[in-house]
């Protein structure tokens, strides 16, 4: 070894004594000479004295400046809370990675939550099966259930569900029609995957619980014709007209139907969510469009749900209003938000009690009736039902029918172009309106309606003008055969009588 391996050896033992030590026990002199044990321990103890020794003296040569102590006190705390920080760290992002972990799968298999105000009953998964026996309903154990009996992913039902005060997406698309009365009505129009889901409620849920006898409107055989009916050949007909029919009825009324029905509330509190909306508006910040939510949850007029839902809402209201008007001696009917009585005879004279009962009715029924539009026909004036005159048999309004004829004529000599019918729209397409009004002749009367849809069949038919070959749809398979009656007629405008028409709900 060399001199400089020497010291260093001499260095790494601490002291030479060890090394001395060290190197007997390696060159086996105090093995084979006898060397005792105790001057090897000595010495080590020895070596470990000195090591302690010279620390301490190292350490008493620092502190002897109180500068440098204090700095290196405050070094080794700093390192100290800096190990502490990173282990704090490194087990709060386990944490929280468990936490991820376990809200994914907890959200692979439920809906904990959709926003606030809505989510505090998603916890009660407890239904009632006898109920929705006896209503003929499907049953679903969990939202994941719902989900695949409505073949969607749990994640995109919770999306169309969801409960949000502000948004960058909007679930409806929302326009505004002019009212023949005056003014606008709002119109919101599900979007094609909210509309999807909401057709599938419709069908599989509402459509099998049947309303009263005395609805109406959007019920499976059932027509503004049906309701006009019972009131032919009467002394009186009453009119009256619920005001805000589908704002009026909000989030937890819907709700509280369909836990009624037998579903838990963590089911009713989804599908409630998904055929009520909000009213929003529109704000523009920083380039981008967000929905604003302003005020609760109602039905919104354009959701195929929301008819059947209120005819279902209405069932104690007609149930009161009915036996009301028997003990009147009236007949009554509804159609969406037209309430219809009539008489004859001495019951007649009773117009006023019974306006007077309709109104308490409907106001303890949480309903509203419209002050403008409650009207009282007498035999001798005009009686219209959903825009069908009654006096003697379900009729159309002559008046109405000249003018739609005047309206073929002209568009057989000038072509389709500026025309209008009813309450114009300036989306709609005038072939669809007249077709809609001639399939709403042919319902009441079906001879004129097939000679009406004959008629429109020609002039859809004909050579179209230079001045209206942009407006000519090929739409004329729509009109045969014209032969067989129809019996679900497509929307018609409104016509200009003064009265609401049966389509104005719509």
């Amino acid at each position: 070894m060399t001199r400089q391996e020497i010291y260093n050896r001499i260095q790494e033992l601490g002291s030479k004594q060890s090394y001395i030590a060290a190197e007997m026990t390696r060159l086996g002199f105090w093995n084979q000479g006898g060397e005792p044990t105790i001057p090897a321990e000595l010495t080590q103890q020895a070596t470990a004295l000195q090591t302690e020794l010279n620390q301490l003296m190292e350490r008493q040569r620092r502190y002897q400046s109180r500068q440098a102590m204090l700095q290196e006190m405050r070094q080794a705390r700093m390192a100290a809370a800096k190990q502490r920080r990173l282990e704090t760290k490194v087990r709060r992002e386990a944490a929280r990675l468990a936490r991820a972990e376990t809200w994914k799968n907890k959200l692979a298999t439920t809906v904990p939550y959709l926003g606030d105000e809505v989510s505090a009953g998603l916890k009660n998964t407890t239904s009632d099966p006898a109920r929705l026996a006896y209503f003929g309903l499907p049953h679903f154990d969990s939202p994941l259930a719902l989900a695949q009996a409505m073949s969607l992913p749990l994640s995109e039902l919770r999306f169309l569900a969801y409960n949000r005060a502000v948004s960058t997406v909007s679930h409806y698309k929302r326009f505004y029609l002019a009212k023949k009365s005056g003014g606008k009505r709002l119109i919101s129009a599900p979007m094609p995957r909210l509309k999807k889901a909401q057709l599938w409620v419709l069908e599989h849920i509402l459509h099998k619980v049947q309303p009263t006898e005395f609805a109406h409107g959007f019920v499976t055989d059932r027509s503004i014709l049906t309701n006009a009916t019972p009131h032919v050949g009467q002394d009186v007909v009453i009119n009256v007209d619920l005001k805000n029919f589908f704002p009026t009825i909000g989030y937890p009324r819907v709700k509280g139907l369909l836990t009624k029905l037998g579903y838990s509330e963590a089911i009713a509190t989804i599908l409630a969510l998904l055929c009520t909306e909000p009213d929003t508006e529109a704000v523009q910040m920083d380039g981008k469009t967000y929905h604003v939510g302003n005020g609760e949850r109602t039905l919104p007029q354009g959701a195929p749900t929301s008819p059947a839902i209120t005819n279902l809402l209405a069932y104690r209201l007609d149930r009161r209003l009915q036996g009301m008007a028997a003990r009147f001696g009236y007949a009554y009917t509804r159609y969406a938000d037209d309430l219809t009585f009539s008489a004859t005879g001495a019951a007649a004279g009773k117009a006023n009690q019974v306006l007077w009962a309709v109104e308490q009715i409907v106001q303890s029924e949480g309903f509203t009736v419209h002050p403008d539009k409650v009207t009282v026909m007498r035999k001798g004036d005009q009686q219209r039902v959903t825009g069908i005159v009654v006096n003697q048999k379900p009729s159309i309004d002559r008046a109405t029918l000249r003018q739609f004829r005047a309206l073929l004529h002209q568009i057989g000599q000038s072509g389709w172009e500026s025309k209008t019918w009813g309450n114009p729209n300036p989306t709609a397409d005038i072939q669809n309106v007249v077709i809609g009004y001639a399939n709403f002749v042919m319902m009441v009367k079906p001879d004129l309606g097939r000679q009406l849809r004959a008629t429109i069949a020609g002039l859809i038919s004909k050579p179209p003008t230079s001045s209206s070959a942009s407006s000519m749809p090929t739409i004329a398979d729509d009109l045969s055969p014209v032969s067989a009656p129809i019996t679900t007629p497509l929307v018609p405008p409104t016509a200009p009588p003064a009265s609401k028409d049966w389509w104005d709900v719509l």
